[in-house]
């Protein structure tokens, strides 16, 4: 009698629950959403989320509102979401670091998976290997032919200890199985004049960073970390081309929740972001950002995300790297 009584009681409960969902999904938000952006504003991050703040307005009637909180190189602004209720009315932006800080500060107070409901992953661009004009490659071939002919000769500039140029060198050193010397610099703008002047042999930058100083002659581009070319250097291939598909580095743009969202809300938030990512006007603020623009929903980014901060775990082991 109790074990049915029990199951009864369970029976009921959900279906009792189970209009509540939908009457949740059905009126949010009823106040105030805020988007945390755990980096300083004016960057890809502060941009994409902003433009997604004033299209989720147009959807809901309801005020969305941007709030910058960085420091601690994005953890503190993550911090605030984690501890936030599950209720949909906190998100945030995360990027590619919200994958490597893990590895690199173990003593994280959240964890990249277990700790969020993924809701979208909007936005990509991909890393290139880029080397200085005057030297004699041409071809990742006779990169790597360079770099084991002369074991550590080759110098890679990188925006710093830890900084994601620096992990995508040593995931690639570590795929290709060449030493390369790693040069780090107090931010990506003296890193990338290292590589212009000739002081360093060359590195990994931002592709839209990249693709102008190409253009103009200022550094060589080799090749592009990402499955797909770069639509703005069509010539270059990419790691998977050329029998790299591990080494994928760049920068992602995607929008969590706290762990613990209802389904209906998870629904909800991914099929209104999705509808505003996919307005025209959007879509060409989002290209003019530099970003390729991305439809990856709640399950896939979830894996993506535990896939990627696994990633990184093994290169920072490999590699030895240790933040300063």
């Amino acid at each position: 009698m109790h074990r049915v009584s029990t199951a009864r009681r369970t029976l009921l409960g959900a279906l009792a629950l189970a209009p509540f969902g939908a009457r949740a999904q059905a009126s949010f938000p009823e106040r105030q959403v805020r988007i945390v952006v755990p980096y300083a504003p004016g960057g890809p991050s502060d941009i994409i989320s902003r433009v997604l703040a004033e299209g989720l307005f147009r959807r809901w009637g309801q005020a969305v509102v941007v709030e910058n909180r960085p420091g601690a190189g994005s953890a503190i602004g993550t911090e605030i979401v984690a501890r936030a209720a599950p209720d949909g009315y906190t998100l945030l932006l995360a990027a590619t670091a919200h994958v490597m800080n893990p590895a690199l500060m173990p003593r994280l107070p959240f964890d990249p998976v277990r700790d969020f409901t993924p809701i979208i992953n909007a936005g990509f661009h991909p890393m290139v290997l880029v080397v200085n004009p005057a030297l004699p490659i041409h071809t990742l071939a006779e990169f790597i032919a360079a770099a084991k002919a002369r074991p550590g000769g080759l110098t890679m500039s990188s925006a710093g200890v830890g900084n994601a140029s620096h992990l995508a060198t040593a995931l690639f050193a570590l795929e290709a199985g060449i030493e390369l010397t790693h040069v780090p610099f107090n931010g990506a703008a003296p890193a990338q004049a290292s590589v212009v002047s000739g002081q360093v042999n060359g590195g990994f930058l931002n592709s839209t960073v990249a693709t102008p100083m190409i253009r103009s002659g200022q550094m060589r581009g080799i090749m592009v970390a990402a499955p797909q070319r770069w639509r703005e250097l069509p010539e270059l291939p990419t790691t998977t081309e050329l029998g790299y598909p591990r080494v994928q580095a760049g920068s992602w743009y995607g929008w969590l929740a706290p762990a613990g969202l209802p389904p209906a809300l998870v629904a909800k938030l991914h099929a209104d972001m999705l509808a505003v990512l996919r307005e025209p006007a959007v879509h060409q603020r989002i290209l003019a950002a530099g970003l390729d623009p991305l439809e990856i929903g709640p399950d896939e980014f979830k894996a993506q995300i535990a896939a990627d901060t696994a990633t990184w775990a093994q290169v920072v082991r490999a590699a030895g790297i240790r933040q300063e």
